[in-house]
């Protein structure tokens, strides 16, 4: 217990929500680089950076007499953030681990087992000098994906031109979100629409939360699940061939073309594990946390630290529900990409990610987190699978005078089996697949049939436009 200090900060409700016990997140961060990592170099630059600077980053969580959390500034200690490993992870493989393998391992074992320590502020980089990679924890209150990848990269510069920071496109094709809001210039019609669609998708939120819950299968999680041991896996796009397949289906996006890859892989795998027990056409839900800033797509740090901007700094994300099917009689694959599309312009048009952030936030001021974080577990409980994209930068960069080769991310365990993050990086993109080990012993196996469903459809695509 701390006494109130007049420039302590509140914490916002979905902050709260997210120190939960039960709902306990962190973001983790992987950056790996082509060269042996130079320490010193990394604590030099980020010691000089805007995010050793940033308010949150630079703040203790304190709670007051009242167990009312806030953030308290304080001068930050780099050492104490700065975690180094020497060794190699060698794992319980008796001939060793490609690098890719030992870091994935080490993420694994991180979230289920590892939080982070409350006398300093929320955030601490592990450096695995063997693999040539560093780990960027930071807790998922200090703010979400967009505001913390738009961080990292005004830390960073270009590689062809090292006086230049990253370019940041606002560009909604593949961020992890679109605008779910329907327009000003709204016809009747259209209108309609949006507010049937909103009303069908808000009572299918509210029954999630209470007692609707997908059929169980291979893949099925529940509570509890997210204290299970875990394993990493990760499925490596090109997002060339993306492209390709979104400019086959007309009006279609990045985030269609990826639900599509995981309608595909899915049912593949249910198929290979049990294709006696699933019925054609079962429903497969997957929760997708939505970016609501104004501009979709990674931001201006300036922007994000502008409290009157739409595109502010934080925990700015609704949930959407996304209803994938089991299908094994589909003969161009295509028709993945035009089903995910139908149902995903259906949700854009719909305000379902606002509710259920007004939701969460109306739920924490009147009952409390704890209260709100039981509403959210229970959607998760009765889910099958977790979803999100970020669109990261275009451009190679460097940071501290490392070229960067990869960025992937992931987060602490959710009571879901498999929970999926992607982002993108210099023309490629990489999906870190965490699964529960005790129900999806084989991921590798999923992260094959994502990359090999990308491939079917982009020779589809290129079929098509002959």
């Amino acid at each position: 217990m701390d006494a109130l200090d007049e420039a302590d900060e509140p914490l916002t409700p979905t902050g709260r929500m997210l120190l939960n016990p039960e709902m306990d997140q962190i973001i983790h961060s992987v950056i790996g680089v082509d060269c042996p990592i130079d320490v010193q170099s990394v604590k030099d630059e980020i010691s000089k950076s805007v995010m050793i600077q940033h308010p949150r980053f630079s703040s203790l969580l304190v709670r007051d007499d009242h167990g009312r959390e806030r953030w308290r500034k304080i001068q930050v200690e780099i050492d104490r953030h700065i975690i180094v490993h020497q060794r190699p992870i060698t794992g319980d493989s008796l001939s060793g681990l490609t690098d890719e393998e030992a870091v994935n391992e080490y993420i694994a074992d991180l979230a289920v087992s590892s939080p982070l320590s409350t006398d300093k502020p929320l955030w601490e980089v592990n450096i695995l000098l063997a693999h040539k990679c560093a780990v960027l924890r930071v807790h998922h209150a200090l703010g979400d994906g967009v505001s913390l990848v738009s961080l990292f990269l005004s830390c960073c510069r270009r590689a062809d031109d090292p006086s230049q920071l990253p370019t940041i496109l606002t560009v909604g094709e593949g961020s992890s979100s679109s605008s779910s809001t329907a327009g000003s210039n709204l016809s009747l019609g259209r209108l309609l629409k949006t507010v049937w669609l909103t009303a069908l998708y808000v009572l299918e939120f509210v029954l999630r939360s209470l007692f609707l819950k997908d059929k169980r299968t291979v893949m099925s999680g529940g509570d509890g699940v997210e204290h299970w041991p875990r394993k990493v896996a990760t499925a490596k796009f090109n997002l060339e061939d993306m492209k390709a397949v979104k400019r086959a289906v007309t009006g279609s996006t990045i985030n269609d073309v990826l639900l599509a890859v995981i309608s595909s892989g899915l049912s593949k795998y249910l198929q290979h594990r049990s294709p006696k027990a699933v019925e054609e056409g079962l429903r497969i839900t997957g929760v997708a946390f939505v970016n609501l800033r104004k501009q979709p797509g990674l931001q201006e740090l300036s922007n994000l630290m502008n409290k009157k901007s739409g595109s502010r700094w934080g925990n700015k994300f609704g949930i959407v529900l996304l209803p994938l099917h089991y299908h094994t009689d589909v003969t161009d694959p295509l028709q993945h990409v035009r089903r995910t599309k139908a149902m995903v312009d259906n949700k854009k048009l719909s305000m379902e990610a606002w509710f259920s952030y007004i939701l969460a936030h109306l739920v924490t001021y009147c009952f409390g987190s704890k209260v709100a974080t039981k509403l959210i577990k229970s959607v998760v409980n009765n889910t099958t699978f977790t979803i999100s994209n970020v669109y990261g930068p275009q451009e190679v960069l460097t940071f501290a005078g490392h070229t960067i080769t990869y960025m992937r991310v992931n987060t602490s365990s959710l009571s879901h089996a498999t929970t999926m993050h992607m982002l993108s990086y210099a023309g490629k993109a990489e999906l870190q697949i965490l699964v529960a080990k005790d129900i999806i012993p084989d991921p590798h196996v999923l992260a094959n049939l994502f990359e090999n469903a990308l491939l079917e459809m982009k020779e589809a695509a290129l079929e098509q436009a002959e």
